[in-house]
């Protein structure tokens, strides 16, 4: 276990960018031309990235992001 020590407008920054990438990996997800493979990395990379928003934003920041996580991770 690891702990860290951010300042509030540290913290926001690494709520945009977990929420930024995130979508990014989305996106990428419904893109056909990207083999399935990858998709697989794609998914845990999301699943990883999920967990890390849960423990820096409040439940309504990352609300979002689960159902979505259980509707890409279902594919």
């Amino acid at each position: 276990m690891l702990g860290l020590v951010v300042h509030e407008k540290e913290l926001l920054e690494l709520q945009y960018l977990l929420k930024r990438e995130m979508e990014e990996i989305l996106l990428d997800l419904n893109d056909e031309r990207i083999e399935r493979v990858i998709k697989r990395a794609m998914k845990e990379r999301y699943r990883i990235l999920f967990k890390l928003l849960t423990k820096v934003a409040p439940q309504s920041e990352y609300a979002q992001f689960a159902v979505s996580y259980r509707r890409e991770m279902k594919q």
